[in-house]
């Protein structure tokens, strides 16, 4: 059975999309089970915080809000999404996978999803256009190899616990050619040029290389998975 990886965009009367319009420097990326939500706002205008609190504030069974100055953190006790009103129990009533968070931007969701037949995905389109919306697809394209080696990488996984240090280090390593090769340049050179003791710029690059690669792990596993069994497949066919 042919597995399609989709990706599309949509434009419809909703809560979230609603509020994406009216501040369209904010991005809002959103979780659901169906039955809680969790909403991470990133704003990047401070001037409308205030005024995103507020209507933040309004909306209807909230269990907690966060923020570190920047990003807001929102969990609902309950979701009221159903397929009359909302994307996400249209994928579901249509054996669709959906790949959490939907995005929202400038009033648009962005959703990614696994379809197990192009007919699931015919007739999802077909339902959502009753709400009625607004629908573009974006990429749709069949699932070549296992679906594990299909999943997009997170740059969270790679990039969340690096500080700004280890970042700046990795940066002006790269930009300076130490990670060419042959290198055009060591780390003493580097340090000078930042203006930071050798020993603390070499901590910094060092940590941010180890910690690259141990997010880069899981990924390299699933591409050797893959490349043992096709090397098994090949034997097999001799």
């Amino acid at each position: 059975m042919p597995l399609f990886e989709v990706a599309f965009k949509i434009r419809h009367d909703c809560l979230f999309g609603n509020l994406s319009r009216k501040f369209p420097s904010a991005r809002m990326f959103v979780w659901c089970n169906r039955e809680h939500e969790v909403i991470e706002v990133v704003l990047s205008e401070s001037s409308q915080r205030r005024q995103l609190q507020k209507a933040i504030d309004s909306l209807a069974d909230i269990v907690d809000v966060t923020s570190d100055g920047g990003n807001v953190r929102v969990i609902t006790k309950k979701c009221h999404c159903t397929t009359k009103n909302s994307v996400g129990p249209n994928l579901d009533a249509h054996n669709i996978l959906h790949l959490m968070p939907v995005v929202y931007e400038a009033g648009w969701e962005y959703y990614h999803a696994i379809a197990f037949r192009h007919g699931d995905f015919k007739r999802f389109v077909e339902a959502a256009e009753q709400l009625p919306c607004e629908l573009e697809v974006l990429r749709k394209s069949r699932i070549q190899a296992n679906l594990g080696g299909s999943v997009t990488v997170s740059v969270s996984d790679l990039f969340a616990n690096l500080t700004s240090k280890q970042v700046d280090a990795l940066l002006a390593s790269y930009f300076m050619g130490y990670f060419k090769f042959p290198r055009k340049t060591n780390v003493m050179n580097i340090a000078k040029a930042r203006r930071v003791p050798r020993t603390t710029f070499q901590e910094h690059l060092t940590k941010g290389e180890n910690k690259l690669v141990a997010g880069l792990v899981p990924y390299l596993r699933l591409i050797q998975t893959k490349s043992d069994q096709r090397a098994a497949a090949i034997r097999h066919g001799a």
